[in-house]
């Protein structure tokens, strides 16, 4: 068992075994259990994931990698390449889009950080604000729900932190994840296997050292160190860049700090090191937004100003393979991990009473 409290307030409980079955539990956050399977002879692992109620679940292919062993996301479905044309090429003309959150308390807090695009030229400028707007509805509920102290909200004196260059960047990055995404399902319908070392991060690290570069996009609270080994934290919504890949013998990256919210953030263009597991959550987290993007503007395209697609293109997307064989989603995912925190709760308390006894220092 492994318990971490972060240095914004927050909590994250998580117990892993040798066969890779894992709990999860994060206070405000959504929390939730892995368990393995194979497919083709290849280790697979589904997440039943429990956040607010809500209970989904998604499929991971392991791959071992420089130490550790990663879950790199495989998507439960792929659309036809004409979709993924139509998302990653640019459309006729840009649009305007009425986003609705111009009233909601987190958007009003978020101010001084994020705005949206005034228009949007292709469906990867879309997917970003849609990237970044859940991923600070998704902050703003984990401090409001867990009492996490961040304090009062800078004002919003000048322009957003988050700035067009950055989001730009993250748009090029988006479009960059559509187009693997293009590839695999092409595989995919030709029952190939899936790439881990493609999909996943040892790619990305192998772009950097050929000078190639990549946005990440931070998906929940993290602490981080920067070269100085000062402690920082990280959060929903923050952006990061890989400028070079790290030696051989690493478990870790550095990263320049693109975009943070202020208070005892990272600052910006601070160098922290980051691990390749949490790396590999970050472009675990991108391609899960953009699916979720997707699956939006395949119901939205014809309406509210997103282009329709033509008549001809598949109005559904194809299941992958190896979700056939999957297994169920954990009737009991909430479950457990709600017993996993109360565990977690117990050892500590038990780990306080032990160092609070006379003679404790001395043992």
């Amino acid at each position: 068992m492994t318990v971490n409290h972060g240095l914004n307030g927050g909590r994250r409980v998580s117990v892993e075994d040798h066969s890779h079955n894992r709990t999860v539990y994060q206070k405000g956050r959504a929390g939730y259990v892995q368990h393995p399977y194979s497919y083709r002879g290849h280790d697979f692992a589904q997440r039943t994931y429990v956040s607010h109620g809500h209970v989904y679940s998604r499929s991971y292919i392991g791959y071992p990698y420089h130490g550790a062993y990663l879950n790199i996301y495989a998507p439960g479905v792929y659309y036809s390449p004409f979709f993924y044309g139509w998302a990653y090429n640019p459309w006729a003309s840009p649009i305007m889009f009425g986003w609705g959150f111009g009233g909601s308390p987190w958007y009003g807090y978020y101010g001084y950080y994020f705005s949206p695009f005034d228009s949007y030229p292709s469906a990867s400028y879309w997917l970003t604000d849609y990237m970044i707007s859940t991923d600070l509805q998704a902050d703003y509920a984990a401090h409001t729900e867990a009492g996490e102290a961040d304090g009062e909200a800078p004002a919003a004196a000048g322009p957003p932190l988050l700035t067009p260059d950055v989001k730009q960047q993250i748009a090029d990055e988006v479009r960059r994840e559509l187009a693997l995404e293009n590839n695999e399902a092409t595989n995919s319908s030709q029952q190939k296997d899936v790439d881990p070392g493609s999909s996943g991060i040892d790619r990305l690290l192998s772009d950097a050292a050929n000078g190639k570069p990549h946005v990440f996009v931070v998906g929940t609270a993290l602490d981080v160190v920067d070269t100085s080994q000062a402690e920082c934290s990280l959060s929903d919504g923050d952006v990061l860049l890989l400028q070079a890949a790290p030696p051989a013998d690493a478990q870790a990256a550095n990263l320049v700090v693109l975009a943070s919210k202020g208070g005892n953030e990272c600052a910006k263009q601070d160098t922290v090191s980051v691990t390749f597991a949490d790396l590999q959550e970050m472009q675990n987290h991108m391609r899960e937004s953009i699916d979720q993007g997707l699956q939006e503007l395949q119901a939205k395209q014809g309406k509210g100003g997103i282009p329709a697609l033509p008549s001809t293109v598949p109005a559904q997307p194809a299941p992958a393979p190896y979700e056939a064989i999957a297994p169920p989603p954990d009737p009991d995912a909430a479950t457990e991990i709600q017993q996993q925190a109360q565990q977690a709760d117990q050892a500590e308390q038990e780990v306080t009473a032990e160092a609070t006894q006379p003679g404790s220092a001395q043992q």
